[in-house]
């Protein structure tokens, strides 16, 4: 796999109010915030009109897609689009789970595009209220998420919802990597009774699934928003960790041993829940050059 020099990372703040944040690095370990971490979208659409768990990918031409939580309650996710990261297209409130009426949220949604369909799969997780009648009542404030997961070629049309992931258990954060010929599927075990709010993973060799040999806890309880990274010679999964105000990482080789990585990171203040990617370092430049407006 060829490996452009630099990272960027995708994150928020506060509650989301004002928007995106960006930050990059040479090594995956050290971040810097960019433009004086001024906000480089602010968002506009939703049902609250936030801006939390953004989520930035690069299509196979080269466009870079933004995708976000727009409220903590409603059926929409956001998305926008940029070829340089500083003009943006209009922002969108795609409404993915419209046809469920017992819906009560849609959270951080991430999106990977599929080569041999020529389509961007865009998953999330949701609370569809009385669906997953096994665990009821082991989550917070009556939710109890599934991923679920869309496509769309064009980001106009887009399939139906469909459940894409069911482990057994209320999950949220979901992340897809390649990994040779296998896809792991990252997750946060939300179940609240009993405490786990730990990361998970679980394999498959197709893109769709099904996930299976769920593994975990990878980490200590109270960690959500895993993005992971694939560095020279290892794995980076990092993960907000909300309630102590910080962020954290652990590393692999082969996704069986797992190292904490955290006390070598040196994060943005106040990052949250974000998403990493590999870009060249022409992006960064122009991110760099740009003054805060």
């Amino acid at each position: 796999m060829d490996h452009p020099s630099v990272y960027l990372f995708s994150y928020f703040v506060n509650n989301g109010e004002d928007g995106l944040r960006l930050a990059w690095s040479r090594d995956g370990y050290c971040w810097d915030i960019l433009r004086g971490g001024a906000s480089f979208l602010a968002p506009r659409v939703g049902e609250s009109q936030l801006m939390r768990d953004p989520f930035l990918m690069r299509g196979p031409d080269g466009v870079f897609h933004l995708v976000w939580t727009t409220s903590w309650r409603g059926r929409t996710i956001g998305h926008a689009w940029s070829s340089d990261l500083l003009t943006w297209s209009g922002q969108h409130a795609i409404p993915v789970m419209d046809q469920e009426p017992r819906v009560l949220n849609c959270w951080a949604p991430e999106v990977i595009y599929d080569p041999p369909r020529k389509e961007f799969l865009i998953i999330w997780s949701s609370t569809v209220a009385g669906r997953f009648h096994e665990t009821d009542g082991r989550g917070d404030e009556g939710l109890d998420h599934r991923i679920y997961g869309a496509r769309t070629r064009d980001w106009r049309t887009f399939s139906p919802a469909r459940l894409f992931y069911d482990g057994g258990f209320d999950v949220i954060d979901a992340t897809i990597v390649r990994d040779g010929a296998l896809f792991r599927l990252v997750v946060k075990d939300e179940t609240s009774r009993p405490l786990r709010k730990h990361l998970r993973y679980a394999v498959s060799r197709c893109l769709e699934g099904p996930y299976t040999d769920v593994a975990g806890p990878l980490t200590r309880n109270w960690v959500e928003g895993p993005s992971v990274l694939c560095l020279r010679d290892h794995w980076m999964i990092y993960f907000d960790e909300y309630t102590r105000g910080t962020y954290g990482a652990i590393r692999t080789c082969d996704f069986v041993d797992f190292e904490d990585a955290s006390e070598e990171l040196t994060m943005p203040p106040g990052m949250r829940h974000g998403s990493v990617l590999e870009v060249p370092m022409e992006v960064i430049e122009k991110l760099l050059s740009c003054a805060v407006r």
